[in-house]
């Protein structure tokens, strides 16, 4: 049986019994092989799992960035979570990264479309938008969720 991306099984609430992120965002693609090569490409992702069905459709894929995951497939595919997300719209996802000029050149080098160019925001975070082949909106930024001015 194919790894459908419905997630993994977990114990306790917010326990897998595995380390990992305990949130990943999870996108669904008309095509999946190619938003995997530009996340990867064009992003800087690394492929972590790809699992395909006999026809060569993405049924369940793990693209990692530093510490954090994100869970992609095929649009077109049967069970709960496909059709939950058969008519949902683009979705945004906001990464991390180090150095958001660099990012914002390799991803420019891949033709990815700019929403926002690199601009230092009044948090403190330097950050810029792109948007995927299909849609989605991603942000990329120094800006680290969670971790208060006192403890950055």
């Amino acid at each position: 049986m194919a790894n459908t991306g419905t997630g993994g099984s977990a114990g306790a609430a917010g326990t897998s019994g595995a380390a990992g992120p305990s949130i990943c965002p999870t996108l669904l693609y008309r095509d999946a092989k190619a938003a995997i090569r530009q996340l990867t490409e064009a992003f800087g992702f690394t492929t972590v799992h790809v699992y395909e069905d006999d026809e060569g459709r993405v049924l369940h894929a793990e693209l990692r960035y530093g510490n954090g995951l994100v869970m992609l497939g095929s649009k077109d595919r049967e069970g709960g979570f496909a059709k939950a997300m058969a008519d949902a719209g683009p979705a945004a996802a906001y990464v991390v990264v180090q150095d958001v000029d660099a990012h914002f050149q390799r991803a420019g080098e891949h033709g990815v479309e700019i929403l926002m160019e690199p601009t230092d925001q009044d948090y403190g975070s330097r950050d810029y938008m792109a948007r995927d082949r299909e849609g989605n909106v991603w942000s990329f930024g120094t800006y680290v969720p969670g971790v208060g001015a006192e403890e950055g």
